[in-house]
């Protein structure tokens, strides 16, 4: 089956012009647009969504002209071509899908009442609430026919059939990118694999049940898995584009650190900039402000804390630079993370782990309600952390550490090689390819190079450990997982990428309690075990979905936002994707 974009004549003005009316070759097409290949078919074309709905009743033919219905089966014929040449055009994304639509009702219209089409437009605008451009849903085609109509013209058979196909590919692109996204994460991700599942239902089916509905956007709103966290994003980019509206915040001029207590004429600035995007609370004007008081700091001290700074009350050069970050950049990046939303909001559980790399933070779900959260530490820039999905499925304590060869080789090695003794004093033990433990006195180390380094390292269980006293495992296969480290100082850092791709979580025991208490593990149980010494590995009992996810942009239980520096460097190519002419892309094409 071709799944393909497909243009048909622009024919809203009553002007016939054109013999054909189709036109799907390379030289004509947009730039932008894909072709995708045919071996994806009908279901996955749309939505591939929960399950297929059932096909309203026929229309009666009576009901309609035999010349709208005749039109309409030229259209769909030409859609059935490989290659069909016009001028002026529309594209249509879902060739094959609305081809079987329309067969499926005898090719008798789907958008005979204005109310209906009145409810579809009412969608495609909707879309830019959520960050999305409604003219990739034809908003501005559509608009221009209804105009044309009101003024008078009436349109042929033929005009109202091309109509009537292009309200359906609306229908059909606007449901797609609401439910996947517009933007495709496997091409941008090599190690994506949270899947965008597109086969296993009848996507015409589905199309029509929606067709069926008296309001086609309330039908097509409840294909779109929504909660909590991507409303708020929602009412964020609302606020953050009323801010843009009215001029944007002000900036505060470089200058001298500014610390408590300090005076300085910039103090006005500042005020008048925390109170633009509500850190400095309504009821205080920032008039005649000569020195950096409590109130002010507390201000500032509530931005630090949403933008990943620490939180110091001390404007200096990465304070002074948020501040100035323009409300337009903040608006991209609420935009990106309801874009990020989308890409996963179709595969959740209940209960679930979710890691934001960008934030430094990791929560654990319950019944779909955040139940708690604390500091990680991630991948630092040349280690990045990869984003994927896994199953937690087992929690080792008192784990021993296999030292990954790379850190053996350029870390371990010349440690040892400056201090013979580095080994017994950080409880590594060297192991043959048997296994079994080596002396490291017998070495001959300036024999050993990385080229030909023939040990396994392992660090022993104890507080010494990398891994601390618990690790979380998800088997992967970029032998990424959870875990406690000895080095706490770091969780105090507002930005925290020092690890080597692993994730150091700060409440580890904790953590480990939230896990197993299903599973009868107190802390008392937990921290018994744990002064026991004993390596022991706790299966659950219930497995548990890890998300390994990354918004520089994230709205907290009590609706204020925060934004984080792009520390991985991946903002750019989504929202150049987000923003490219409009593609329906999907995964394989």
């Amino acid at each position: 089956m071709r799944f393909e974009f497909i243009k048909i004549n622009n024919l809203f003005t009553n002007t016939p012009k054109v013999s054909k009316l189709y036109q799907a070759t390379d030289s004509r097409r947009k730039p932008g647009f894909t072709l995708c290949p045919e071996k994806l078919g009908i279901a996955a074309a749309l939505l591939g969504l929960l399950a297929a709905s059932p096909l309203p009743a026929r229309v009666d033919p009576d009901t309609e002209t035999d010349a709208l219905r005749e039109s309409i089966r030229v259209e769909i014929e030409l859609l059935r071509e490989p290659e069909v040449l016009s001028t002026g055009s529309v594209e249509i994304a879902a060739a094959d899908l609305i081809a079987e639509v329309y067969e499926r009702r005898g090719f008798a219209p789907a958008w005979t009442e204005s109310r209906r089409i009145d409810s579809l437009l009412a969608a495609v605008h909707a879309s830019f609430d959520d960050g999305l451009d409604p003219d990739d849903y034809h908003r501005s085609r559509i608009e221009e026919a209804l105009a044309a109509r009101a003024a008078g013209n009436a349109p042929s058979a033929k005009e109202l059939a091309v109509f009537d196909l292009m309200l359906t590919d609306s229908l059909v692109r606007l449901g797609y990118h609401e439910r996947y996204g517009k933007v495709n994460p496997e091409r941008l991700d090599p190690v994506w694999n949270f899947g965008r599942p597109l086969r296993g239902s009848d996507a015409a089916a589905v199309v029509e049940g929606v067709l069926a509905a008296d309001d086609v956007g309330s039908a097509l709103r409840q294909l779109f898995p929504r909660g909590p966290v991507y409303a708020r994003l929602r009412d964020q980019l609302r606020i953050h584009r009323e801010i843009a509206a009215a001029g944007g915040w002000p900036t505060v001029p470089d200058g001298p650190t500014l610390r408590p207590g300090t005076r300085d004429d910039r103090l006005q600035e500042l005020a008048s900039r925390l109170a633009a995007s509500g850190d400095l609370g309504v009821s205080w004007q920032p008039a005649d402000i000569t020195v950096y008081d409590e109130t002010l700091q507390a201000a500032v001290r509530h931005f630090q804390e949403r933008h990943g700074l620490d939180t110091d009350a001390i404007v200096g050069k990465r304070t002074l630079e948020a501040l100035n970050v323009p409300v337009e950049r903040r608006i991209d990046q609420i935009r990106l993370s309801l874009e990020r939303a989308r890409w996963v909001a179709h595969n959740l559980e209940p209960d679930f782990v979710l890691v934001n790399v960008a934030g430094f933070v990791a929560y654990l779900v319950r019944d779909g309600e955040l139940a708690w959260s604390t500091r990680v530490v991630v991948g630092r820039t040349v280690t990045k952390t990869p984003l994927f999905r896994a199953t937690m499925k087992y929690v080792v304590f008192n784990p021993d550490w296999t030292v990954p060869w790379s850190i053996a080789t350029k870390e371990i090695l010349p440690a040892i090689r400056n201090d013979p003794a580095y080994l017994a004093r950080n409880h590594y033990e060297i192991r043959n390819r048997d296994g079994n433990a080596v002396d490291p006195l017998t070495v001959d180390w300036s024999t050993i190079t990385e080229r030909n380094f023939p040990f396994t390292v392992v660090q022993l269980p104890g507080p010494w450990n990398a891994l601390g006293r618990v690790k979380f495992m998800f088997p992967n296969e970029h032998a990424i997982y959870l875990h406690d480290t000895p080095s706490r100082s770091l969780f105090d850092r507002a930005e925290r990428a020092f690890s080597h791709g692993c994730i150091r979580v700060q409440e580890p025991l904790d953590f480990a309690e939230r896990l197993l208490g299903r599973d009868g593990w107190t802390r008392e149980r937990i921290d018994a075990q744990i002064a026991s010494g004993d390596t022991k590995t706790v299966l659950l009992s219930e497995t548990l979905p890890v998300l390994l996810l990354y918004w520089t942009a994230e709205v907290d239980p009590d609706g204020h936002i925060h934004f984080y520096n792009d520390v991985y460097e991946r903002d750019a190519a989504v929202l150049d994707a987000l923003e490219a002419p409009f593609h329906l892309d999907l995964p394989g094409s």
